[in-house]
């Protein structure tokens, strides 16, 4: 049994929080992909997000360092490419999960005959995430919020001020 969910899972249980965060992923093309590499160590690299039929699809260039680190250890973390400036416009947002390889030649012959002409290698690696967690930050007024999900959980509601006041959920 895989672990964690489906972006369609996320869609179905928190329809709005879901639109949200794929829209904010959505503002940009390259975000950061946290994996783990063989020493334990986390490795950051660029990745785009992929949210195409109920799933969130993260592909790769043969061999990438970020592939292998996923067939070793399927746990990561996407991080929404942060834009430019200071001001956080958009906020951000973070996924996490364990990805799923699929190396099922009818399925990666689909999700390829989507992409742009000339997008896609002869040979690449795909995987299909499932969801554990999904952090959405904001700021409002003077304070910082922190929309949390995990599958099976109500969305929670985390708010910080800039003092020494403990976080408060809503």
């Amino acid at each position: 049994m895989e672990n964690g969910m489906s972006w369609q899972g996320v869609q179905a249980a928190e329809p709005e929080f879901a639109k949200n965060v794929e829209a904010r992923f959505g503002a940009y093309r390259h975000h950061v992909l946290g994996t783990l590499r063989a020493d334990g160590a986390p490795r950051l690299t660029g990745i785009e997000a992929d949210f195409r039929g109920g799933e969130l699809w993260l592909g790769m260039m043969p061999n990438s360092r970020k592939a292998l680190d996923l067939r070793r250890d399927p746990r990561f973390s996407l991080h929404a490419n942060p834009g430019g400036g200071t001001d956080m416009d958009g906020g951000d947002a973070r996924i996490s999960g364990h990805a799923v390889e699929v190396t099922a030649p009818d399925e990666l012959a689909e999700w390829a005959s989507h992409a742009p002409e000339g997008d896609i290698p002869e040979e690449f690696h795909l995987f299909r995430t499932r969801i554990e967690e999904i952090t959405r930050v904001s700021i409002e007024g003077e304070e910082i919020v922190f929309r949390v999900w995990n599958p099976g959980r109500p969305l929670r509601t985390i708010r910080r001020g800039n003092d020494a006041a403990p976080p408060r959920e809503d």
